[in-house]
Parts: C-alpha cells; structure tokens; sequence
C-alpha cells in the first residue's frame, strides 16, 4: 500500500473549488515536507503551505500531519549557517519549520491506487488479468440473463485502423459491457470483411511486372488470403488494446469456408425464390477497376466538372405527323424550313450509343426559327417553357428569335430523325413517349436516350424495343461499333469524349458547349469517375421484395429516427442490385452455362441440386475450389459430361458482408455462430444506411422474410477539431494508437491510454459527426485524471474500514450522508436511464457533474475534517467511510462500461471485498493478477430504496446550504484577496436569511452546542470556525467583507434580491494546533493545551492522555 503523501486540507477555500479545473493554490512545500503534488483529490489539489511563525496555515487554514517527513535538522544548524552567510545570503534563508506534535493522531488516506493511471502499462495488466482469468468468456457465457447479440459490421482488412474504427468498437464495447453488467449473456463475435477489389489491388502493386504476368485467378486469391488475415490480426491487436471485449480468437471472417458456405446459400434461397437473375443492363461500371459497382460502392466527390453540350437531330420530314406538318404550313414550308431536334447531354460520348429521345407527353413543345445559327431557315424544337434560356446558352438575342408552332409532347412521338454520328442507322430513331423524369428544370425537354448508357433510358428502351447499344468495353474505351469504328480504342472519359464533340461539330449538329459543375459518380477505391455500362450481369430484383422490405422497416427500431426515412427512401428508389463482379478474390457466382458458340449463346444452368452442391464443396474445402476443380469436379452427377461451363464472376462484397446474419446470428453455435436471430442491435456509421444496413437488410427478407435486427444505431464521422474530413494529404489524421500509446514525442503527444479514448467516445454526440483533436483531447485528459483522482481519494479514505463490521445503519446516518446516499440513487438511476438510451454522452455528464458538483465541491470537501481529524472508530468518521463505501461501490461501476481498466484497477485496490462481488472462481486465482472477482462479476448497481425515501424538506434544507455556501464562499475569497483573512478557518460568518422558511432552516442547522452527531450543522458545512445567525441587514453590514452589494465582495446585487446575506470577519479564540479550527476552547485543557474541545475528546479516545513531547525544527 501507499500512503498518501500529503493531508487533504479541511475547509480548502471557495477560490479553488468552484472550478472543477481548480488547483491549490499553494506551491511551497507543505508543514511537514509534503510536496504539493503528493495528492490530489476530484477538482481541487489539496496542499499546504508554510505556515508563518504563529502556525497560520494554507488556504483552508489546518494541515493535519503526512505520510512521509524529512529528516529532522537541529534548529541550532540553521542558525549557525544563517548567521555564517552574506548579508545577501541570509535574505533566503527560510524560518524552521515546526513538525506538529499531533502528526502521528491524523487519519491519512491509504491507497494502492495510483494518481497516474500509467495506462501504458497498467492497462496491458488488467487486460492480460481479464483474459487469464476468462471474466468476458464466463460472463457472455455463463450470465443468468437472456443474450444479448449486437452484431459487428465487418471492417475491410485492407489497412491500419482510423479514428471512425475506434469510435465504432468501443461504443459497441459500452454496450456490451454494460450489458454485461446487467446480467445478460454479451457476445460479441468480430468480424472482417476480406473480399474484393481493394485487396485485390494491393496484392497486385505488391508484384513485380513478371509476377503479375505469371500470376494466376487461384495465386492471386492465395495471396489475397494471406494479405487479408496479416491484417486482420493487426487490427485485432488494436481493438484489443482500446480494451474491447470480444470473441477475439473465433471472429468472423468472409474468407473462412463456413462463411462462403453459408453466403452461398443465402444466394441459392434467394435464386430458388425467383429473386436473382441475369440479365443486360446498364450499370455503374469502374474503367479503372474493371469491373461492375453497387451503389455503395461509389462516392460524389465535390468539384467534378462535366464537358456538356446541345446537340440538334434533323428530323425526317416524312415522318412528321400531319398535325405537325399543317401548323408548319404545309409540305412545301416543311421542305424549305427543316425541322431540328434539340437535346443537351452531359455525357458527350454516350452519343454514339443514342437509339431515341424522349419528351414528356404532358409538356408543350415549340419549333422555333432562329435558334440554329448555321441554318437560319432551320426550325429547332425545344420545351416551349425554355425557349429563352435555350436562346440564351445558344448565345442568340430571344428578341431576333419567333415561336413557329407548339405542341404537346404526345403529338411529336413517332417522329424519326438521323443519327449525326452514325449513317447507318437510317431513320430508325425517333421520338419515344420518356416519363416524368423529363423536366424543364435545365436543357432543351427533349431527352437524348441511350439504352446501354442509363438506367431510365434503359426502361424506356426496354418498353420501345430499342436497340441496347453500349460500344464501350472493360477498359472505358470506345469499340468497333461505336459509330462504325471512327472512334474505335479511344476512351470514353477522354480523347473519346472530345473526338465525338469534334466529329459533331464536324456534321454541323454541334450547337454549343459549355463546362458543367455537378454531382458525378467516382469509384470509391481508385478514385476515379465511372461510366454507366450495359453488360451481362447478375441482378437481384428488388421489385420482387420491395414492399416486404418496406414493411420489415417498420419492425425495426431506428435510432436517431430519421434513419428509418433515410433507408426507406432508399429502399423505394433503389433499381435493380447487380451482384455480380469481374474480378478473382471473391465468392464465385455458382452457375455454369452451356455455351453454343455457333449461335453464339451463353445460356445459364443453375438449379437446387447445383447450388447445394456447389454450397457443400465450398464449406469443406473453401470457395479457391471453384479455382481448383474443372467444371464437371464442381457439379452434381446428373450434370456433369454436358460440356458446361463454369462462370468467372464473383459476388459482391456488400452481398458478402450483407450476408454475414446467415453465419453469425443465425448460423448454428456448432458452426461458431450465435443461432440468436435476429440480433438485437446493429451498430455502424450512418453511411451504412447504402451499404451493409441496406444490403444485409435486403438478403435477409429476401431468404427469411424478416429483418435481421431489432435495432440499428448510427454514428457520425470522425473530423477533426476544425471540423474538416481527415486526409493524409491535408496531414490532420489522428492516429488512435497514438493517443493510446503515445507518439514519438511524449511531450507533445503524451500516451493518454485507452480508457481517456474512451471517455474522448463517451463524451461526444455520436448521432452526428464528431470532433477530435489535440486540444480536444487535452480536456478529455483532464476530466479523466479529476475522475480518477476524485476516486482515489475516497478509496484513500476507507483504508481502515470494512463495511462488514464498521459500517452505519443507513437509518443512523447524519442528514448531510443521507442526502449524499440521496444523490447517489438519482445518478445510478440517471446513468442507467442514459445507457439504456444509448446516450453514453449523458452518463459522461451526469458523472462529471457529481464528480464535481457533489463530491468535490460540496460533500468531499465537508467531509475532510472527520476523516483527518475525527477519531479513527468514531460514529462521524465511521458514517462518512459507509458513505465512501457506497459511493465506490455504486460510481465506480457507473462508470465500468466506460473506464474498464480505471474502474477494475480501483476495484482490484479496494482494502476490503465488496459484499456485492462474487467468490473467486478456480480460474480467477490471484496468478490471474486479480485478487477479487472483476468488477463486471459484480453486477449492475443497485440504489437501496431508504437511499430514495429521503423526505422533501430534508432534500431542500441540504440544497438550501448549498446555496449559501456559493454566497459565502463569494464573501470568502473578497476578504482573501483583502489579506483581511487567509483561509476559511479563520473566518466568522454572519447570515441572514431573507426568508422566513429558509431562516427556520437555517437555525435548525445551527443548535447551542453544535449538532448532536458533529456533522448536520451549518458551521460544519461552511467549513469556517463560527456561524452567527442574524434577524436582519444589520448584523451583517456590521462585518468587515458582506454581499450587500455595491463592492467588489458580493457584487451590485440590492439585499432583498439575495437569498441570504453574508457577512465574513475574523473568529475569535485561539487556533488548534491539531484541527486550525479557531475556539475559545482551545487552552482549556490541561492535559492538551493546544488543542480544541473536539481535538482532545480525539486524541484521549486514541489512547494520547497528555500531550506528547514538542516538536523539533526540521
């Protein structure tokens, strides 16, 4: 054990304890050879200073003794070497100091928990402790209560975690451990996300040009593999250090042959229910990676800027509807006036690809002269409502312009027009009837429609019988049927792009061109913009489940609440899912197909028998099978010798991980899983709302017709404290190991530990996007160390008490203990009412605050004179360690979820065992490093029901000192600055209640004599020497500092605005040597001459009849 080194002072004055940042303001050594920072205590640092040659004080006005003492030196010495030295010398040196003949009668804190948390090392211990003793393995295991399934997202194994990584797992960690401490079976199974491109590509720049050359599908993926589990096992050793509780050796991984097993047959039970299918359709294809996106999978970087232009069709005049050709003034005006059809694109090079354009059957349509400069006779129809802002793109004056005819968007379907780019074609294009996507918002009304290039385009194709041109392949560049090979090999996004504006522009269609700011879709890995693509693919037809999916959201619990509109307007608006992917690390699509290279047919073959026995293969031997084995190897026997083949693309990731319920929570516990389905909580960022909520959400209903959560719970981004994205580039990434374990510069980047991390977590609003920073974290730092120090002092505190046999009934306890037990059961139950919120923010508050607001500033701060002084077994001092007592008990497991290792390191520190832990099991021994069961075996705290059965008046009288230990401590610290008075003690206090019913409070607090139990009295409370009572303003002015107003001791407030009035002078009677209480009672004893009434009936009862022998200078 470890004394403390230096005595809480009573009375530490108002200057320091209304700030919970306060520090004593003393700095010289203490009265007996103490240094300052010996202890430290909640809010305030308790120190004493010098005393004068009278035996004043520090700022509270009483040291009481210390631990540790320098060795004494004769008085005589001093005085010979203050004699010996120069005039200049002399001046330093100081007066002897005097070692108090009571040292040896205080009462000083005693404990083996330390001030500094040394988390780089303590916290390594307990988590090593936790794990020999199996504490998180017996409790998610052998707990009383029903599971508790909060299942994890798969991070993607592709790199070093960030701060989003560790803002997710510990608020996963809160859960489950307060979970756990509620009693319920907590289990969290990690899991890793270790498929797809990302991998893919790492593992490709990690080759040489030969390797990659020589590298096959199965030697990629093996390498894959590898790259996947190296980083999963960092990563796991990072959330272990956060201190997150988990299955850490059993996770989950996309790679293992349960996994994919399981997937696979997610993927068979959605084929079997008519969900999944191939098709040609566009998609969001990635030239970069090659291969096909989800929606997820891409992001909307800000500053993209398209190259957007208008382009005019000639319109095939036979084909004009007489409607149209009458308005226009007959066959012969048609003839010499050609009609142009004007459409504006932002995709220059999907042009080759145009098959129609569409017009809204609702809108009114207008052919207007003037418009096409290089062909003044030329009538251009465009949207009647944009002829103006068509004119004014066109850079034409609207006034040298004139409306020739309008008509209804139905009236012009049908009319053909030629292709600019593309002879070929002839007049096969034409106006087709579009949908309500065509607007007036921006471009012409007319919508250029390209079938293989967009999804409504490709609707609109699907219902017109339009060709599903798409001349583009893998790499985004333009193929021999783009406009009969004149752009052949260009691609797309570049050269391509501006060859089809120049062969435009060549044939006279071009109109004008312009830049276009705007929202572009950019593959989420490389980067780099993607381009819409019609390729065979494998869908997902969410229209077959879409309004079950709609209805399971209603089932679940969304928190914050505007997540569930979030994900039901994406599930409304969502196409089609593509599922499938052109790339080797991945879980293969398990179809085959018969091929006809003479028709030139690919057809597909997949059944039950082929996906349960593709699903069995996968699980014994893992999904590289589908590598290893020829096509007949993989199939069942009544398939096999038909010359199929079998298929190249793998699933999506998103269906991997979105798949991750069918192995976890509902996969059997045989094969490692939960079969707790569907899980109580899911917990992730809030762009998962398109991605892993949504995915996992769609493959669920669609196989089991439910959701697979009960609750989902989103968290913000991690920015920094600036508020601005972290970017490697801009070089404001904060590096959670860092704050961990500190950078290469202590100084400047001090290792802070896990559990100020999680406090960081604790204390922020994760429902939106959260701060962090340097000085963010400072301040962290700092209500943890006033946190744990609060803690330390009052475990220093019971060191000599066993709540077993020293503790007091609670109906026996003094009022201000009561209200203290009071306040105790109303944070238990405001923390608990937070966790079950998941409002982790709010139990951060409320701690700090009682931290502060009621311990160290109010019931520490009055408690310190019966610790110290108060006879050691006496009922004062005895009432206050059961309070003590409790409050360990009950805050400090408060506090657990989210200080682990604090909280078990004091738990561990405690003199005595709880009533509430539980005997040691035979894996726990103390070669464990525990010497009582973890302060997570103890269970949730309770709050005894007396603690609330408080009466109201007795609530209200202690609130009401409070008040008036605000004023006077005001009172207090203007005489203080006036040197009037140097610490508290030395004060008399006169108040007046302005209040009949608060002066009859007041007067009970104040009895002749004193209160009876040495505790529930005013004078106590305010921690001065004397309290007078006073009827009226008199009394008080009569003092020498008051809060009468108008001077700097309480302000400019008038009398009859204060609750009370507050007047401060100097006590009387002489000071004890023991106690620095100022009584007329000191020097009344013969036996202890120095000490007070209280002081001697302590001392006595310790067995000191008479004053030992004076103290010597040291």
């Amino acid at each position: 054990m470890m004394a403390f080194g230096a005595p809480a002072v009573v009375g530490a004055s108002s200057a320091f304890l209304r700030s919970s940042a306060a520090v004593c303001r003393g700095t010289r050594f203490g009265r007996w050879g103490c240094a300052p920072s010996d202890f430290s205590s909640g809010a305030a640092r308790w120190t004493a200073k010098v005393p004068d040659a009278a035996g004043a004080g520090n700022d509270d006005g009483r040291v009481a003794g210390a631990a540790k003492t320098k060795a004494a030196k004769p008085v005589k010495k001093v005085a010979a070497a203050a004699a010996a030295a120069t005039p200049k010398a002399a001046k330093k040196v100081r007066a002897p100091k005097v070692e108090s003949i009571y040292k040896s009668t205080v009462n000083l804190p005693e404990t083996g928990f330390s001030q500094r948390a040394n988390a780089v090392t303590r916290e390594p211990e307990l988590q090593a402790a936790w794990a020999a003793a199996r504490v998180y393995e017996r409790l998610s295991r052998g707990s009383p209560g029903e599971p508790y399934v909060l299942h994890d997202g798969p991070p993607y194994a592709n790199g070093a975690l960030h701060m989003g990584h560790a803002l997710n797992k510990v608020l996963k960690d809160f859960l489950n451990r307060y979970q756990l401490s509620r009693g319920r079976r907590a289990r969290l199974i990690p899991g890793w996300d270790c498929h797809g491109l990302p991998i893919e590509l790492k593992v490709l720049q990690s080759l040489s040009s030969t390797e990659r050359r020589q590298s096959t599908p199965l030697s990629l993926r093996r390498r894959a593999a590898s790259f996947a589990r190296e980083t999963v096992d960092a990563q796991r050793q990072a959330f272990q250090r956060f201190g997150v509780w988990a299955d850490w050796e059993e996770p989950y991984l996309t790679l293992t042959p349960a996994y994919e097993a399981a997937q696979v047959g997610v993927f068979g039970d959605m084929f079997l229910a008519g969900h999944i299918y191939r098709g040609r359709k566009p998609v969001h294809w990635s030239p970069s990676s090659r291969t096909a996106l989800a929606e997820a999978e891409l992001e909307y970087p800000d500053g993209h800027v398209s190259r957007s232009c208008y382009v005019s069709f000639p319109a095939v005049a036979a084909s004009l509807p007489p409607a149209v050709v009458a308005a226009l003034g007959g066959a012969d005006a048609v003839a010499a006036t050609p009609v142009r059809l004007a459409i504006w694109t932002t995709t220059p090079w999907t042009m080759p690809a145009n098959r129609a354009i569409g017009v809204n059957v609702r809108l009114r349509y207008s052919a207007v002269s003037g418009l096409v400069a290089s062909d003044p006779a030329a009538l251009l129809l465009v949207a009647d409502d944009l002829v103006g802002a068509v004119a004014a793109k066109l850079g034409i004056d609207p006034s040298t312009t004139s409306v020739v005819a309008t008509w209804t968007g139905a009236e012009l379907v049908g009319i053909r027009y030629t292709h600019p780019l593309d002879a070929s074609l002839g007049d096969a294009c034409r106006i087709v009837e579009g949908g309500d996507y065509i607007t007036t918002d921006s471009g012409t009304g007319l919508v250029h429609t390209a079938p293989g290039h967009g999804l409504e385009d490709y609707a609109v194709g699907l219902r017109e019988g339009l060709d599903l041109a798409s001349p583009v392949d893998d790499a985004g560049r333009f193929t021999d049927e783009a406009a009969g090979g004149r752009f052949t090999g260009l691609p797309v996004l570049g050269e391509g792009n501006q060859a089809v504006l120049d062969a435009l522009a060549e044939s006279g269609a071009l109109l004008a061109e312009e830049a276009y700011p705007h929202k572009y879709p950019y593959d989420w890995r490389s980067k780099k913009p993607t381009i819409f693509r019609a390729t065979d693919q494998w869908f997902a037809s969410i229209d077959g489940f879409r309004d079950a999916v709609l209805s399971a959201v209603d089932t679940v619990s969304w928190l914050p609440a505007a997540g569930e509109k979030r994900i039901r307007s994406m599930v409304e608006g969502r196409s089609d899912w593509c599922i499938s992917r052109q790339r080797a690390w991945g879980v293969p699509i398990p179809v085959f197909y018969k091929v006809d290279e003479a028709a030139g047919t690919r057809e597909a073959v997949l059944d039950g028998a082929i996906l349960a026995h593709v699903r069995d293969l996968i699980a014994v031997h893992g999904s590289d099978v589908w590598w290893e084995r020829e096509a007949d190897e993989l199939l069942p026997a009544d398939h096999r010798g038909k010359g199929l083949v079998k298929g190249t693309d793998t699933m999506d990731v998103w269906f991997d991980s979105g798949s991750s319920w069918a192995s976890v929570t509902g996969g059997e516990a045989a094969d490692g899983g939960l079969a707790s389905f569907p899980a109580d909580v899911y917990l992730e960022g809030s762009d998962q709302h398109r991605g892993w909520f949504q995915s996992s959400l769609l493959t669920s209903v669609a196989a089991r017709g439910i959701a697979p959560f009960k609750t989902v719970l989103t968290h913000g981004f991690v920015l920094d404290a600036a508020g601005i994205k972290m970017s490697k580039s801009i070089g404001n990434v904060v590096d959670p190991l860092r704050i961990v374990n500190g950078g290469n510069n202590l100084k400047q980047q001090p290792a802070y530990g896990a559990d100020v991390l999680r406090l960081w977590v604790s204390s922020v609003d994760y429902s939106s996007d959260v701060l962090i920073g340097d000085g963010i974290l400072s301040q962290v730092a700092d209500v943890y160390r006033k946190l744990r120090n609060t803690l330390r002092y009052m475990a220093g505190n019971v060191a000599d008490f066993d709540p077993a046999t020293d503790a007091v009934p609670v109906d026996d306890l003094p009022g201000l203990d009561r209200f203290m037990l009071y306040r105790l059961a109303e944070l238990r139950d405001e923390a608990t009412a937070a966790y079950d919120a998941y409002s982790f923010s709010r139990v951060y508050t409320a701690a700090q605050r009682f931290a502060v607001t009621d311990l160290s500033n109010f019931y520490l701060d009055i408690a310190k004179d019966r610790l110290y002084v108060a006879a050691p077994q006496s009922f004062r001092r005895r009432a206050c360690q059961t309070v003590l007592a409790e409050l360990l008990h009950v805050y400090t497991r408060l506090l657990a979820p989210i200080l682990p290792h604090t909280a078990e390191d004091l738990w561990q520190n405690l003199p005595y065992t709880p009533a509430c832990a539980p005997p040691m099991v035979a894996d726990s021994s103390p070669t464990t490093g525990l010497v009582r069961s973890s302060i997570f075996e103890a269970g949730w705290p309770t709050a005894e029901p007396v603690w609330s059965a408080l009466p109201a008046d007795a609530v209200t009288k202690w609130e009401l000192v409070r008040a008036v230990r605000d004023d006077v401590n005001k009172v207090l610290e203007a005489a203080r600055v006036a040197k009037t008075l140097g610490a508290s003690l030395e004060a008399r206090v006169v108040v007046a209640a302005t209040s009949p019913a608060d002066a009859a409070v007041l007067a009970a607090l104040c009895p002749p004599g004193g209160a009876a139990n040495g505790v529930d009295e005013l004078r106590v409370a305010l921690i001065v020497s004397a309290v007078d009572l006073a009827d009226g303003e008199a009394a008080v002015a009569a003092c020498a500092h008051t809060n009468l107003g108008g001077g700097a001791d309480g302000g400019a407030a008038a009398a009859t605005d204060r609750r009370v009035l507050v007047g401060v002078d100097k006590a009387d009677g002489p000071k004890c040597d023991r106690c620095w209480h100022y009584s007329p009672m000191v020097g009344t004893s013969d036996p202890h001459p120095l000490l007070c009434d209280r002081c001697v009936e302590a001392v006595t009862s310790m067995g000191m009849a008479t004053a030992p022998t004076a103290g010597v200078a040291v």
